[in-house]
């Protein structure tokens, strides 16, 4: 076969650091299946729900911190993973959506599958490009790829007819794009942000893609020497902790919580952070949640160079890093599994290095705080709300960081969003554990209903919530798709469990029964 649109098209994927597609094509792809999975350069992994596909795109960028690619087939496959786009969105993680379409000639007939791809992808994407003609493949897909890596990182569309990819080309040696440092630290914002600090009352809000352990030791000493109170946003995209780091505290997702955490807030200092917002509108509560007599100071956006701006700022304070100690993890649990036991569990059961996807909604409050004391690890969460993200976001973590265990922690009806993920998992064999928090029922929305004013629960809603009628079998469901399982409803056999899972290679679920 000559070499043809798709050929040049991986070509210049590969010379700008495309290492990982996650695909679920169609017949509009066929060809550029065929050019990405000529040589063996990139790593392919099929996918049998985009979602799947777009959620382990998000993953695989916020453990390498480079777009991994997804191949999607026409509007409808591009449509079928927008609410994990979504989430990579608010997270700002760049990801790379090569979208088939059809031939040029072939549009204006309207076929079934025929859809307006850009208008799918606008909302979502940081920039949408069509490829017209295959000698402008390599400058699109280069400008493309450099602005989804550049200022605030985000999602590239890139549509490609059919009769680009399956026209002939010639190759183009263009050398790989060249992606901009970060912003240095503006010597004013440091003096303003150092000023406010020693104010009576004042926070520092910590946020990033990644909150390294240097920023937090940054952080810390900063904190330590001003009074300060520090926080970091309520959903961090990454955050590297445990090890010996001090337990870093995040504002509470729960409204009512997040307002009396703040309620003493007279100076705000945003370092990578924005002004924090409540998740949902609720009546008599305000959107957002620093008082309106609170000043806010920018040190710098999340995009910046966060860990550079705050070195300098400690300079300025002279504030000292303080010597890692190391915490207790909390006494290994017994009898049923409570939220309380779920943490004590986990932070008993991780491995160093390990990979933490954190999507427990209501079940997780001790999760997080518990697994302070636990070995270094990194912890995932949801920055755009829309569930079903865990176990795809797993899958992208384990792409990213082969030799790292990784555990998804997911609500038992957020998990029902992309139970295919488990197929994927099963047959690359990745070192996966996926914890179910099988409570049986849309917990949290059992909590919201009352807070929006909407009531109580009544046997007329609450069937709108409960998942126990028929109760879901993920242990079938696991070992249909090739994944070993077990059932667990005690907190010590849930701590052995996952202690167990992590040290063995290849994916494992686990059913804890909450």
């Amino acid at each position: 076969m000559s070499y043809n649109g798709a050929d040049a098209l991986a070509d210049v994927l590969i010379e700008n650091g495309i290492k990982v597609c996650f695909s679920n094509p169609g017949t509009t792809e066929m060809h550029l299946v065929a050019a990405l999975t000529r040589d063996g350069r990139i790593a392919n992994h099929l996918c049998l729900f985009e979602g799947v596909a777009t959620g382990a795109a998000d993953g695989y960028a916020r453990m390498s911190g480079r777009p991994a690619a997804t191949l999607l087939h026409l509007g409808p496959g591009l449509a079928n993973g927008l609410a994990n786009l979504h989430n990579a969105r608010k997270a700002a993680m760049p990801v790379l959506n090569i979208v088939g379409e059809h031939a040029v000639a072939h549009i204006a007939h309207d076929a079934p599958l025929t859809s307006d791809i850009a208008g799918l992808a606008g909302p979502v994407s940081k920039t949408v490009a069509t490829l017209t003609e295959p000698a402008d493949i390599a400058r699109v897909t280069g400008d493309l790829l450099r602005d989804i890596q550049s200022g605030v990182k985000g999602i590239g569309t890139l549509i490609m007819p059919n009769d680009v990819a399956w026209s002939e080309a010639a190759p183009d040696n263009q050398p790989a794009i060249e992606i901009p440092s970060l912003d240095a630290p503006d010597p004013a914002a440091v003096s303003q942000a150092a000023k406010a600090l020693q104010t009576p009352g004042a926070y520092l809000l910590l946020g990033a893609p990644h909150i390294t352990r240097r920023m937090q030791e940054l952080a810390q000493a900063i904190a330590a020497k001003t009074g300060a109170t520090l926080l970091a946003e309520a959903a961090t995209a990454r955050c590297s902790r445990g090890g010996g780091l001090p337990g870093l505290a995040r504002i509470p997702f729960q409204i009512d919580a997040a307002i009396a955490t703040l309620e003493g807030a007279k100076q705000a200092v945003l370092a990578g952070a924005r002004a924090p917002v409540a998740f949902f509108a609720y009546p008599e509560r305000p959107s957002a949640l620093l008082p309106e007599t609170c000043e806010i100071t920018t040190l710098c956006p999340a995009e910046a160079d966060v860990e550079t701006a705050l070195s300098v700022l400690a300079d300025e304070l002279d504030a000292s890093i303080a010597e890692p100690q190391k915490l207790a993890l909390p006494p290994i649990p017994t009898g049923p599994i409570t939220p309380e036991a779920l943490g004590a569990a986990v932070a008993n059961g991780l491995p160093e290095n390990a990979i933490v996807a954190d999507e427990s909604v209501t079940n997780g409050t001790s999760l997080y705080p518990a697994c302070a004391s636990a070995p270094a690890h990194d912890w995932l969460n949801n920055r755009g709300g829309s569930i079903g993200y865990g176990m795809p976001l797993a899958i992208g973590c384990a792409a990213a960081c082969p030799n790292r265990p990784v555990l998804a922690v997911i609500g038992d009806g957020s998990a029902s969003y992309t139970l295919q993920a488990l197929w994927t998992m099963a047959r690359a064999g990745m070192n996966i554990t996926v914890l179910i928090l099988s409570n049986r029922r849309y917990k949290i929305l059992s909590n919201e209903m009352s807070k929006i004013g909407a009531g109580e629960p009544d046997e007329n809603s609450d069937p709108l919530m409960d998942l126990g009628n028929p109760s879901i079998g993920w242990v079938a469901l696991a070992e249909g798709y090739g994944v070993a399982a077990r059932q667990v409803s005690e907190a010590t056999e849930l701590r052995k469990a996952i202690s167990l899972a992590m040290a063995t290679p290849g994916p494992f679920l686990i059913e804890a029964v909450m």
